[in-house]
This record gives C-alpha cells, sequence and structure tokens, in this order.
C-alpha cells in the first residue's frame, strides 16, 4: 500500500503569487492633460484677461507733437469649488488577527482606497471635459478613422488645429484620444505611411505615441486606457472602457501660468502626494467601537473649463 496524495500533502495558498486586479496608474489621465492648480482653500476666484482686448489692430501713426493713442484691457474673476470625495475600507481586527503571513490587509486596503478614488477622479473628468457640449467646436468626422481607405485623420486634425489657431492665436498642442481610438489611429495608412513603415517593416516596428505625436505637430499625445464595472457589487460584472471612442485636441500649458491660456485647468485642494497623485491623502483611523481599522482616502478636486476655444472635440471617430 502507497500512502494518498491527501495523507501527503495539504493544499495551501501560495505566498508567491496571486492575482488581483488592480489598474496601472498610466490607465488614468485625468491628472496628466491639464494644468493642476494647487490651491489650499475649497473656494476661492480666478483671473480672466478678456481675450478680444489682445487682439485689436489699434497702434495709429503718430503725428509730431501729438500724444499716442491709447487703449488697455479689461479682466473678471470665475470661482472655483473644489469638492471632496473619499472612501474608507475597513480592516476588523479578528480579520487582521486571522489573515496569513502573505497577506497584507494594510497595503490591500490602501491600493482599493486609491483605486477607487482614481477611477471616481477618470469618470469625472470625461463627464466634464471629454462629452459634447463643453468645446467651441464637436465634430462629426465624415468618415471613421478606422474606415482606412475613406478617413484622413490627419486632415481632420489639421483642421482642428487651424480652428482653434485662428480663434486664439494659439496652435493645439495635445490631443487625447480613448484606446479603441488609439488602436485604429497608429495603424492608419496615413501614419504607417509618414513613419515609413510599408511592408515587413510595419510587422517589426512599434507605433509609439511619440512618434505619431511629431507626425501631428503635438507635444503630447495621451490614451486614455482606464476600465469601469457598472454591475452592483454581486452582479456580473458589466466591463467597459471610461472614454469611449471620443478624441479631444486641445491647446493647454505644459504648468500652470498666467501668462497663456489654457482649454482647462484642475484645481486640487491640498499639498499631499500620496501614491504620486497631487492633494491625494490617505490615512489610517481607528474606530474601538467596530474593533476595526480604518483606511481612509480622500481627494478634492474642481475641473475647470478656461477656454472653449481652445478645444476641439471629435465625437464617435471610430465604430
Amino acid at each position: 500500500m502507497q500512502p494518498t496524495k491527501s495523507e501527503v500533502h495539504v493544499d495551501v495558498v501560495l505566498t508567491a503569487m496571486a492575482i488581483k486586479y488592480m489598474q496601472r496608474m498610466a490607465n488614468f489621465i485625468a491628472g496628466a492633460v491639464f494644468p493642476i492648480v494647487r490651491v489650499s482653500k475649497s473656494s476661492d476666484k480666478y483671473r480672466i484677461w478678456t481675450k478680444g482686448d489682445w487682439f485689436r489692430d489699434e497702434a495709429r501713426l503718430r503725428p509730431p507733437g501729438t500724444p499716442a493713442v491709447r487703449s488697455g484691457y479689461t479682466m473678471s474673476t470665475e470661482p472655483y469649488t473644489c469638492d471632496e470625495y473619499a472612501l474608507a475600507k475597513e480592516i476588523a481586527d479578528g480579520l487582521r488577527r486571522d489573515a496569513d503571513a502573505d497577506v497584507n490587509l494594510d497595503q490591500g486596503a490602501v491600493n482599493f482606497v486609491m483605486q477607487r478614488l482614481m477611477l471616481r477622479r477618470e469618470i469625472q473628468w470625461v463627464a466634464d471635459f471629454f462629452a459634447t457640449g463643453k468645446w467651441a467646436t464637436d465634430k462629426a468626422v465624415d468618415n471613421k478613422w478606422n474606415a482606412y481607405d475613406a478617413s484622413t485623420p490627419i486632415d481632420d486634425i489639421e483642421t482642428g488645429k487651424a480652428t482653434i489657431l485662428a480663434s486664439t492665436g494659439f496652435e493645439p498642442n495635445k490631443l487625447v484620444v480613448g484606446y479603441e481610438v488609439w488602436r485604429y489611429l497608429k495603424n492608419h495608412p496615413e501614419i504607417i505611411d509618414r513613419l515609413g513603415m510599408g511592408g515587413s517593416a510595419r510587422e517589426t516596428r512599434v507605433v509609439t505615441r511619440e512618434a505619431v505625436a511629431a507626425i501631428l505637430e503635438l507635444d503630447e499625445i495621451h490614451v486614455a486606457r482606464a476600465v469601469k464595472n457598472t454591475a452592483a457589487e454581486g452582479a456580473s460584472d458589466a466591463m467597459s472602457l471610461v472614454h469611449g471612442k471620443n478624441a479631444l485636441l486641445c491647446y493647454a500649458p505644459m504648468s500652470t501660468t498666467t501668462e497663456e491660456p489654457s482649454a482647462a485647468y484642475t484645481f486640487g485642494l491640498g499639498d499631499g502626494v500620496d501614491g504620486g497623485v497631487p492633494g491625494l491623502v490617505i490615512k489610517r483611523k481607528r474606530d474601538d467601537i467596530a474593533e476595526c481599522d480604518l483606511v481612509e482616502g480622500q481627494l478634492a478636486w474642481d475641473n475647470k473649463i478656461t477656454g472653449t476655444d481652445c478645444g476641439y472635440f471629435f465625437t464617435s471617430v471610430v465604430d
């Protein structure tokens, strides 16, 4: 007789691997497109210089002995209000006592709370910036960019650039696309041809965001990859990409400035930089009544469009 498998081995949980669906921070672009203004108060005002005052041709010939023609500019103010979002994950004392050594409940709670706050901010970014009715131009392209034989994405984007330049004096420098758009745009024959990647080279070379940005004469291309689950807890997952099949062309300075316009700003309350996210604060609290620790995250911000004419929104550019 030989011992059975169950007699010589008892199944235990592996400590060298586990499966956790935690999105990469690079999936979220809400904090990368527009400059973040760190503020110490939840509400205040910012100044706006009147655009038209800077574009009038008012200089005149001045005869000897006469004063120069005088002109000037005006300004106004607009308010911002940072709303605070928060989420807490509890760690019960009994759960902490019984947890195996490889289960880091505290780090897991921090990651969970931070992910949820990042997702909330990303979804709010889409509602505030990545939708119709927000910018001076909403454009439905004549031919979808995944219709390779008929579409002209480079020309569509050049038209958007010309529109913003003519209205503001600034040429757009950033393009934001959802992943569903990027997967077709980077493989579009117009892009492949400009990169000299025909034939076998197309199969071996990687099309990067930087390379496509250079073709389009843009500083940056942001590809949004965030995913959300709209199903309630306990129901079957309903997963989808957050940003859909749209694209936003815009001008925004690389940092906060008082000298240039910007399509938008994000006002972030506080200086905390937990997890590399400006304004994010992670706290640990004790609930003696419930006999548990709480890992609580908070993040306060206000997304403000500060120049509708600095944005050009492409709606449903792929099928």
